[in-house]
């Protein structure tokens, strides 16, 4: 069983775009530790007092000063996440996020001195045209006011991170990146392990998530015990800060009301019937009954699809240049200027991402490239953002970076593009069904899966704030509870399932983030929608809102776009549009398998 190469092999991203050397770096760090000293000596005590013109040279230099340590901690953490298993990295790494600690203490106070100011007066302040530049910037600041401690409590609190949820994330990712599962007489990484329940064979994709839960369980006691103190971790510092619930600091930063994140949740576990439907027809299409967990990612075809690198970038640049040129010209530059690091490797982190370094560089790439139909989409998925984190540079450091609710927007239309350019083009009706099937597929994975993710969050969080430590069986229930309200009877959970929980990074690395998914997939579905209705406007108006980035709330820059995120009903159009698409596939199948 060897594994195919891709043409993927070599493309490997260059950090020297961030630093030339280690030496560098060192060089930087050394003069932005000294610039925050100097800038808490300059501003400390004066903020309430400032003017506008006073305020705005020194949120400009905060910014300056927060760029460069962003982009010595991105330099070392692309580093690292190609090679979690090189000792050197792992230190250097440990080394720069102590000194970024250091040096944020030397910042800190400005944004609790902005907190303390009169509320009148920052409004003032707020609306004057010298500072219309920072205005999101200073008004998302405020939400935390609420919530923010004493200068000599968040100190200890920073600290206290380094050794802390930054240190268990880090060790939790170098154990799931050195894992090697064994699969008919070879040892696979976990992307190349996961790939195979993509695999025709039945068996096969079986003896692969045997595999996946030999390994998982003999870790089981580690990743238990990481989730347990992380899980602790922030109860503790959710009861200090006095957040009413697990998800209020997340839905905080991603400047949605409490509200709106729970009519997103509630919308999309009230259709869980349109998964069951679903699952029922991908069982009938496949003559396989019943229908395990192993089984929900087979592929619907004659064949087993595969897509070389170089297929994969003309499909994306293609479907990317359809909609505008000028996402096909910027994502051409990821290729060609090295921002993109591809192939499956020894220590590598898994899945992809894209992180959107500094805007006085440019965004890097991460993918483990095997080869799937959905690595193209994932390819797609990631180029969404790096071309969207690219736009957005123009608003600087402090507003280029959107919450993750909309952060996912040019993500999942760059997947929907590419979906529609491979369905337009696919003349065999055979072959359509199987399109339909496999993006109905990652819909399922991106809104239903991901909300249901969040429910087992929900379940873990408030169980150990009220139960104490959990064991891994009680881990597995939550896993399995949360998970078969969504199959129904549709899919058949086997017992090695309940130890998946255990292997997904998002619950630690950015707890509560999975309904971010949900509600970019059922914007984007909604935007598609505009699209459609008016394809010459619309493109244009789509590289506005990415060039926006985050220097507004969420609500007001895809309203230009002609979406109500605040109407609770507006969820229903995405579920809508993806019951339509289950349609198409079921009348699709009734044609080619008439009674």
């Amino acid at each position: 069983m060897n594994i195919r190469e891709t043409g993927a092999e070599d493309v490997h991203w260059d950090l020297t775009h961030l630093y030339a050397d280690e030496s560098e770096l060192r060089n930087d760090l050394s003069e932005i530790m000294g610039g925050s000293e100097k800038f808490n000596q300059s501003w400390r005590g004066k903020i309430a007092s400032l003017s506008a013109t006073q305020l705005k040279q020194a949120i400009m230099e905060y910014e300056q000063l927060q760029e460069r340590a962003g982009r010595a901690m991105t330099y070392v953490y692309l580093s690292w996440a190609t090679a979690t298993h090189h000792a050197e990295r792992g230190a250097l790494l440990q080394h720069v996020r102590e000194l970024y600690t250091q040096i944020g203490k030397n910042l800190l106070f400005f944004g609790l001195e902005w907190l303390k100011v009169e509320s009148a007066h920052a409004q003032r302040l707020m609306e004057e045209e010298e500072l219309a530049g920072y205005r999101h910037f200073l008004e998302c600041e405020r939400l935390l006011k609420e919530y923010t401690l004493s200068e000599p409590e968040e100190k200890v609190l920073a600290e206290a991170q380094v050794t802390g949820r930054s240190a268990w994330t880090r060790y939790f990712t170098e154990i799931i990146s050195r894992m090697r599962f064994t699969l008919r007489g070879e040892e696979l990484s976990q992307e190349h392990v996961l790939a195979k329940l993509h695999a025709h064979d039945r068996d096969l994709r079986r003896e692969a998530a045997e595999s996946f839960t030999h390994g998982l369980v003999t870790k089981e006691h580690t990743l238990t015990y990481i989730f347990n103190t992380f899980l602790a971790d922030k109860a503790s510092i959710d009861r200090m800060r006095g957040f009413p619930h697990w998800l209020k600091s997340r839905n905080l930063n991603n400047e949605i009301a409490d509200e709106t994140a729970e009519a997103l949740i509630q919308s999309v576990v009230e259709r869980y019937d349109l998964v069951v439907r679903f699952y029922e027809l991908k069982s009938k299409i496949l003559g396989v009954s019943p229908l395990y967990d192993y089984d929900r990612y087979a592929p619907v075809g004659e064949s087993d699809s595969y897509y070389s690198w170089s297929d994969a970038r003309r499909i994306v640049l293609e479907s990317y240049g359809g909609f505008h040129p000028l996402l096909a010209e910027i994502a051409e530059r990821f290729f060609e200027e090295k921002w993109i690091d591809a192939p499956v490797q020894e220590g590598k982190q898994g899945g992809a991402f894209s992180h959107g370094a500094v805007p006085s560089v440019h965004p890097y790439v991460l993918l483990n490239y095997t080869g799937r139909a959905r690595d193209v989409q994932t390819l797609a998925h990631e180029l969404g953002h790096g071309v969207h984190q690219f736009l957005s540079r123009g608003r600087g450091y402090l507003q280029a970076s959107t919450p993750l609710t909309t952060a996912e927007t040019a993500s999942v239309f760059g997947e929907m593009l590419t979906f529609q350019r491979l369905l337009s083009a696919e003349s065999n009706s055979r072959n359509k069904l199987a399109l339909l099937i496999g993006k109905i597929d990652d819909t399922m994975a991106t809104v239903f899966r991901q909300v249901t993710m969040n429910r087992f969050e929900d379940a873990i969080h408030t169980a150990r704030r009220t139960q104490g430590e959990l064991s891994s069986d009680i881990f597995a229930e939550h896993w399995i509870s949360t998970q078969s309200a969504m199959y129904g009877s549709s899919v058949t959970l086997t017992d090695q399932y309940r130890h998946w929980w255990s292997y997904i990074p998002h619950f630690l690395h950015t707890p509560g983030y999975v309904y971010a998914y949900a509600f970019g997939e059922l914007l984007v579905l909604a935007l598609h929608m505009r699209y459609q209705q008016s394809p010459d406007e619309f493109p244009d108006r789509y590289i506005e809102l990415m060039r926006a980035g985050g220097s507004d709330w969420p609500h007001i820059l895809v309203a230009r776009l002609g979406v109500d995120l605040q109407d609770p009903e507006f969820w229903q159009q995405g579920l809508s549009a993806i019951e339509a698409l289950i349609e198409r596939a079921e009348e699709r199948y009734a044609y080619e398998n008439p009674m």
